[in-house]
Order: C-alpha cells, then sequence, then structure tokens
C-alpha cells in the first residue's frame, strides 16, 4: 500500500465499466501490476495487499465490481 502525492504520479486511474467506484491503476511502463484505490489517495496492490489490508467494506466492494479476482483469491486460500 502506498499513498498518492506528487512523486507517485506515474500511473493514471481509470475505471473499468460506467458506474464502478473503484479506480484501477494504468503504471506507465510496468506490467501486470494490478492496483486499485478507492479515493485516489490510497493505492492498494491486489497480490500484496488483499485482503488483508482491505477494510471490510473495501474487500466487499471490490468483490462486487471484479468477480473474476474475487473467485481466483478464494479458490487460493
Amino acid at each position: 500500500m502506498i499513498t498518492v502525492d506528487k512523486e507517485t504520479r506515474k500511473f493514471e486511474f481509470y475505471k473499468r465499466h460506467e458506474g464502478d467506484k473503484i479506480w484501477h491503476l494504468d503504471y506507465f511502463g510496468i506490467v501486470g501490476c494490478h492496483a486499485v484505490s478507492f479515493d485516489k489517495k490510497k493505492i492498494l496492490f491486489l497480490f500484496g495487499d488483499y485482503p488483508k489490508n482491505f477494510a471490510k467494506e473495501e474487500k466487499d466492494l471490490f468483490d462486487k465490481e471484479n468477480p473474476y479476482w474475487a473467485k481466483k483469491f478464494g479458490k487460493e486460500k
């Protein structure tokens, strides 16, 4: 998890689907980095922070908007 400031802006926020609440990140020059933000201030990395650093509400919303990842992570536990 990192906090966004002027020095860490080497990425772009985007939403995968209209109506989504979660922001996904596109890191410039990096492939395979899966990260999300709920407020554009705190960034959570799927492979390092999910689910332990997600608040319950964040995890529930993430699972709802990203059923593929919820299913994948559920099978690995």
